[in-house]
Parts: C-alpha cells; sequence; structure tokens
C-alpha cells in the first residue's frame, strides 16, 4: 500500500504491549485505525471539518497517545496555526498517523514540544476520546 502520513517509509516499530501483539507495526496500525476513526475521536472544534475523505482531522492527540500505549516513544507536537498538533517519535523514528489532515502543508517535525501524557489524559474530552479509540482498536483486533 502507498501510505501518505508523515514517517510512513521509517523503519518498521513494533508493540511493546503484550495486548497489542497482533499489530505488526506502525503501518499495520494506520490501516486498522482507517477503519475505526470517526467524528466521535476528532475534537470537538474540529468536528465541522472531520469527513470521512478526512478522517485523520482532529484526531492526533488520542492517537499519540495509543499509539504510546502500544508502541512505547514519545509524543511531541509542532504548532500549527496557533494550535499544538501531536506526533510519535518511538526510538529513532519519527511517524504522524494524522498529518493526512494537512494536505500538502509540510508540517516542521523538530523535537521542540514535548507533550506530556497525563496533561493530556487530564482533558475529560480528550481523555473520553482516547478511551473510545482504545474500545473501538481492541474490538477491532477482537473480531
Amino acid at each position: 500500500m502507498n501510505y501518505k502520513f508523515y514517517g510512513s517509509n521509517t523503519k518498521s516499530v513494533h508493540p511493546i504491549n503484550h495486548e497489542y501483539k497482533k499489530i505488526k507495526d506502525q503501518r499495520h496500525l494506520y490501516d486498522l485505525l482507517s477503519e475505526i476513526w470517526d467524528i466521535n475521536v476528532c475534537t470537538p472544534r474540529l468536528r465541522n471539518e472531520w469527513s470521512k475523505e478526512n478522517k485523520t482531522c482532529g484526531c492526533c492527540t488520542v492517537t499519540c497517545l495509543l499509539v504510546q500505549d502500544i508502541f512505547g516513544g514519545e509524543i511531541y507536537g509542532v504548532y500549527v496555526d496557533g494550535n499544538v498538533h501531536c506526533f510519535s517519535k518511538v526510538g529513532d523514528e519519527i511517524f504522524d498517523l494524522t498529518s493526512e489532515q494537512f494536505g500538502d502543508t509540510k508540517l516542521n517535525y523538530t523535537l521542540d514540544y514535548p507533550q506530556d501524557r497525563e496533561f493530556h489524559l487530564s482533558n475529560p474530552d480528550k481523555k473520553e476520546r482516547y478511551l473510545y479509540l482504545v474500545s473501538k482498536l481492541k474490538e477491532l483486533l477482537n473480531r
């Protein structure tokens, strides 16, 4: 498959969490998430921009939290139009499963803005959307 997300051609990273052992690598996770990203994963402020054609819109933080659950690593942010957009770093590999929402816009993936997992999960809306995404993925993996 020809992936369009940033870092899709990086070296494969593999799950460190036994619960997700069925997931081969970040590209396989992208395939799975493509089936389950929906408007309920999108941040409320961007829901009017979310569509099946733009399924990664507003899903960055909760997706990165899930990536961290599965592969470990860290979450970083880059500023886009005054807002923080999150992406993942696992080992030496940087990838952004939700970068397609920006079209041809090139983001600066320097590692200047580390993101704190607990800070993001302290936001009730983000936590609810994250738990929803986790449950949808587990449901898909258990089919």
